[in-house]
């Protein structure tokens, strides 16, 4: 395939094979489900890491989506900070105006909104749009683009700062995005952006975070050449240690604008990953093949033994592994997890039944498997109980450990 981004011929890196859309949750095990092929894609030109093939953004993002940001507590205190951030930008700024691409349920633009600041959140699904605005959050309810952007500029004006999270490496169509921004970004204005670092994923292993709706992995590298493109520049970068590792991408319209040695210093490590050249991934494949192996014979030595093993964190990722590695009810009892809209429901492709999380309090399995790894800490501080009365979780990155 062509680069979404420059239009160069793609390199590939690994192929999953026929995977289901990973938040896909069935309301029943027989119901009909979407499939692709997940494919990973290096452009040797611009450097974008890439899905070959996609799902269609309303069928992943539509009404009924299940990711709702305000289930972590961890979440809920990062987008606090993102917001105190935000207001730090902006306080002395004469009634400033913040747009959050991707606002989810308001996480973080409910702090704004208590503050009485201007803002705007772009969601695309009714149902989280609908929790942001009980939270007291103004939402436009729509995909962004350089036309939604025309929009909001024609109706609310251009805006001091433009942000999100976990939210541009979902959108296909970056460069309309990126449009968008340098149309609604004032002069002075700053946009960032925080996704899964791509420096992490080949570091760990991480391959779980290669789903149907990450059409993206960022490098430095890659954002900086994008935002040339669009007339912006990449002044700085800040990581971040959620989802198991994300950079947060801070951009500028002024091309006078200072660049900060976290620029430098990340663009190097990334170099020395050889992450602009199709070498840095030459043995990607052969170590997720090995964990995805070692994970499925460690899990059907237990079961041989005969302990119940159970998985902990309905997440989007986790369909990527549980597929590739076959592991299915015949290994995972069931799921638990605290988000109602999963609760009752089967994993994408592999069938497993999702159970509230007083099922597993009540099970105290012996062996559960950590689907949510990202969210170690704040899971081991949540289930010490657990833990004390000689439950064991099971994590698989990078490397598979029982503790």
């Amino acid at each position: 395939m062509n680069c979404r981004i420059c239009r160069a011929k793609t390199q590939p890196i690994i192929s999953f094979g026929r995977m289901p859309q990973a938040n896909g949750f069935l309301a029943k095990r027989n119901d009909p489900e979407h499939f692709f092929t997940l494919t990973i894609v290096f452009c040797p030109q611009c450097f974008m890491v890439q899905l070959a093939e996609t799902l269609e953004a309303k069928i992943m993002f539509g009404d009924d989506y299940h990711f709702i940001s305000s289930t972590s507590t961890v979440m809920l205190k990062h987008f606090k900070k993102i917001a105190t951030d935000i207001w730090q930008m902006i306080s002395k700024k004469k009634q400033p105006f913040v747009i959050e691409l991707g606002s989810n349920d308001g996480i973080m633009l409910k702090h704004l909104a208590k503050r009485k600041v201007l803002h705007l959140g772009v969601e695309p699904a009714a149902n989280v749009a609908n929790l942001a605005r009980k939270n007291g959050v103004n939402v436009l309810e729509s995909f962004f683009s350089l036309q939604t952007a025309e929009k909001i500029r024609k109706h609310h004006g251009p805006a001091d700062v433009i942000c999100g999270s976990n939210v541009f490496c979902h959108i296909e169509n970056l460069s309309s995005v990126f449009a968008g921004i340098r149309l609604l970004l004032k002069n002075d204005g700053v946009a960032f952006f925080e996704d899964p670092y791509l420096l992490d994923i080949i570091r760990k292993t991480s391959f779980d975070q290669m789903y149907d709706e990450h059409v993206y992995y960022f490098s430095g590298l890659a954002v900086q050449n994008l935002a040339k493109q669009h007339g912006l520049y990449l002044t700085d970068m800040r990581h971040q240690p959620v989802h198991g590792g994300s950079m947060r991408y801070y951009l500028s319209n002024n091309p006078l604008s200072p660049v900060s040695k976290r620029v430098r210093y990340w663009l190097s490590q990334e170099r020395k990953l050889q992450l602009h050249h199709l070498r840095g991934f030459s043995h990607f494949q052969q170590k997720v093949d090995k964990i995805s192996f070692n994970l499925k014979v460690n899990l059907l030595r237990l079961k041989k033994r005969g302990y119940q093993i159970v998985g902990y964190g309905a997440t989007s990722k986790s369909t990527t592994i549980l597929n590739y590695a076959k592991i299915g009810p015949h290994l995972l009892r069931y799921i638990c997890d605290t988000t109602p809209t999963k609760i009752g429901t089967f994993s994408p492709g592999t069938h497993i039944p999702i159970k509230a999380h007083t099922v597993f309090v009540k099970d105290n399995p012996p062996y559960t498997l950590l689907l949510a790894w990202n969210h170690q800490k704040e899971i081991f501080a949540k289930e010490a109980r657990y833990r004390k009365r000689g439950g064991k979780f099971i994590t698989y990155f990078p490397k598979i450990t029982v503790q």
